[in-house]
């Protein structure tokens, strides 16, 4: 039988974790589906990744590597998506993933020139994500939650750009016909985002940022979650 797989390219802070649990538990809840439906595979901790012909659909985290680090793991990662999409296996990457498409696919990743994009940002969608299948249902205009330093500089050749904002313009694209990358992050719950945030107050401070007032600017993002009950339909895996 097949799976949706969820690949672990790191986890969130012990402090997180404690209290809230870890990336995959929240992909799995924001996806909707039951968790006997789900493998998770810790990458960064060896585990080997699937093979193609196991994989009703796969799911990479993000992480707080970088991908420019090309750390063994992350480009064992890198490879088997090109697997991925030379065998039209549903894909969705979410930040790092997101990154590591791209790379895969052609694309520059690297620091954004901008600093560090944190906390609630606005996602315009484009007039291509109209019809893709990932953001049926998702206003044209919506919310989401990031935390992220490095970006997708430039989309791979041929890649359809379906989202983005003044900040990042790649917040969202597909590659082929069914691997999407979403720079923001879909699994986030308000809760787990103000968590991302206090963590990052010190850094977030010398940056003279107003960090009570993001706190206090975050809300839940339904449209960006509706992006992992979409993806788990396309992979075959909704209830």
């Amino acid at each position: 039988m097949k799976k949706l797989f969820i690949i672990k390219a790191g986890s969130t802070r012990a402090s997180t974790l404690a209290r809230l649990g870890d990336f995959e538990n929240w992909i799995v809840t924001g996806l909707g589906i039951g968790r006997s439906l789900v493998e998770v595979v810790d990458a960064v901790g060896g585990a080997p990744l699937p093979p193609v012909d196991r994989i009703a659909g796969a799911v990479v985290t993000g992480s707080y590597a970088m991908v420019t680090d090309n750390l063994p793991w992350s480009i064992a990662i890198e490879r088997w998506i090109v697997e991925l999409i030379d065998s039209a296996v549903p894909y969705l990457g979410i930040c790092y993933g997101h990154q590591l498409l791209g790379r895969a696919a052609g694309g520059e990743v690297g620091y954004h020139t901008g600093g560090r994009e944190v906390g609630m940002v606005p996602v315009a969608l484009t007039g291509a994500a109209a019809s893709d299948p990932l953001f049926e249902g998702v206003q044209e205009r919506f919310s989401a939650h990031a935390t992220h330093a490095q970006s997708l500089l430039q989309l791979p050749p041929d890649a359809v750009r379906l989202g983005g904002n003044a900040f990042e313009p790649n917040q969202a694209f597909r590659v082929g016909a069914c691997a999407w990358g979403v720079q923001f992050h879909p699994e986030y719950s308000a809760e787990v985002m103000i968590a991302s945030i206090e963590a990052q107050r010190g850094f977030l401070e010398k940056e003279c940022r107003d960090v009570d007032g993001m706190i206090e600017m975050v809300t839940e993002t339904p449209d960006a979650r509706m992006v992992l009950r979409n993806f788990a339909s396309l992979a075959g895996q909704a209830n």
